[in-house]
């Protein structure tokens, strides 16, 4: 019945219900955090520290409930009321309705028995917890701010590189960005090289009237290469994913392996004619060995026969042995019992002790047959007494009744 119950609570609250208390607990791990829980009240009582699902799943119900009833009082103290902190010998039944009372006064429904708290464990436990928790960052005046997200930095080594290096989509606007800041600063001015090509073009088939001179500086004209040289640095990033970078690492890893090939072929040939050379080597002394060492091989092998058979007459002659030891054992044991019943035997007939111990009796028979002889005779005695006394009386009681007849016959 209690599991139908259940069952039908879930159905009503939804399939999640019994998931729930999980997300409980985590969203009282995250507020405790805020407390600054650990500080506060693991360190100074050297308590263990709260796990994601700590109070939803059961591990150890005596810790567990020690642990949720000072939790409990710590986050009662920390909305500002007075709980004392349970010890571990309290009455549980005390300390769960002294808790229920304070969530009751801080306007928390409770419509759940609070045996469910006893045990440590659960969604009712995560609930109490989580309803006292809210409460305290409340009293404390906590606010949730806006999320702070760090900027990104770049790496020294990027900056570097975005500086030494101009990407051809990227020129002209750095070029235009360098006249606007760079004003005071002698700058290569691309307009002027540019008629000053077209004017050259123009000229072509005309002679000049005069030598042309520069009437630039070197030195100055030095500094502006030096300037302007690590900007004019164009460079174009390969990309691995191209199949053409792919190919060309093929045909050098390609070449590479036929160069490798090359040199350890010769090798591997040299190292073939040595092992194959060895090899009938060692073909060759061993057919040697065995041509030289036949006799001593079959003479050999006559002689392990030899102990082989050996080996079998003597297993049997332990055979032998082992059965005559064990009945000489058997013999040696029934010998022992024949001594010790011929022993036996020996002393009882040399010993009096039998004899003493009947004369014994015997005396002590002869002195109780005589008391009961006396006994006898005691009791012979008294009846003898008592068949007299009986006697007497009633001759008494015969002439008490013969006398008052013949008294009164006469008259």
């Amino acid at each position: 019945m209690a599991e139908e119950g259940r069952r039908g609570d879930e159905g009503e609250r939804g399939p999640g219900a019994q998931y729930q208390m999980f997300v409980t607990m985590e969203d009282l791990l995250d507020k405790l955090k805020l407390m600054n829980y650990e500080e506060n009240l693991i360190r100074k009582n050297n308590m263990k520290a709260l796990s994601r699902h700590y109070f939803a799943l059961p591990t150890n119900p005596g810790e567990q409930f020690y642990m949720f009833t000072s939790l409990a009082a710590w986050l009662l103290n920390q909305t500002g009321r007075l709980f004392e902190q349970p010890q571990e010998y309290d009455d549980p039944n005390a300390t769960i309705t002294n808790i229920l009372t304070e969530l009751r006064s801080l306007g928390g429904s409770v419509d759940f028995p609070p045996s469910k708290l006893k045990q440590g464990y659960g969604e009712q436990v995560c609930n109490v917890l989580d309803r006292l928790a809210e409460e305290a960052l409340k009293y404390t005046g906590f606010i949730w701010k806006r999320p702070v997200y760090p900027a990104e930095e770049m790496e020294e080594e990027a900056l570097i590189e975005d500086d030494a290096e101009l990407s051809l989509s990227k020129m002209e606007d750095e070029m235009i960005e360098a006249e606007d800041t760079e004003e005071g600063e002698p700058f290569l001015d691309l307009e002027v090289l540019k008629t000053q090509r077209q004017k050259i073009e123009g000229m072509e088939c005309s002679k000049p009237e005069e030598i042309l001179e520069s009437t630039t500086d070197a030195a100055e004209w030095n500094l502006e290469v030096e300037r302007v040289l690590p900007q004019l640095k164009v460079t174009i990033r390969t990309d691995n994913k191209d199949w053409r970078i792919h190919v060309d690492q093929m045909h050098q890893h390609k070449e590479g392996i036929e160069i490798s090939l090359k040199e350890t072929k010769s090798y591997l040939d040299k190292l073939q004619d040595d092992i194959s050379r060895t090899l009938e080597k060692v073909n060759s002394r061993e057919k040697y060995i065995n041509n030289q060492l036949e006799n001593l091989i079959q003479d050999f092998r006559a002689a392990q026969a030899q102990l082989s058979e050996a080996k079998d007459r003597y297993q049997r002659g332990s055979g032998g042995v082992t059965e005559r030891t064990k009945l000489l054992s058997e013999i040696s044991e029934e010998l022992e019992k024949v001594k010790q019943d011929m022993e036996e035997k020996g002393s009882s007939m040399t010993d009096g002790t039998p004899l003493v111990k009947i004369k014994q009796a015997l005396t002590k028979l002869k002195q109780e047959i005589t008391q009961m002889d006396i006994q006898i005779g005691v009791v012979e005695h008294t009846l003898l007494q008592a068949k007299l006394k009986e006697k007497s009386n009633m001759t008494r009681d015969m002439h008490a009744t013969n006398i008052p007849e013949t008294t009164i016959g006469g008259y």
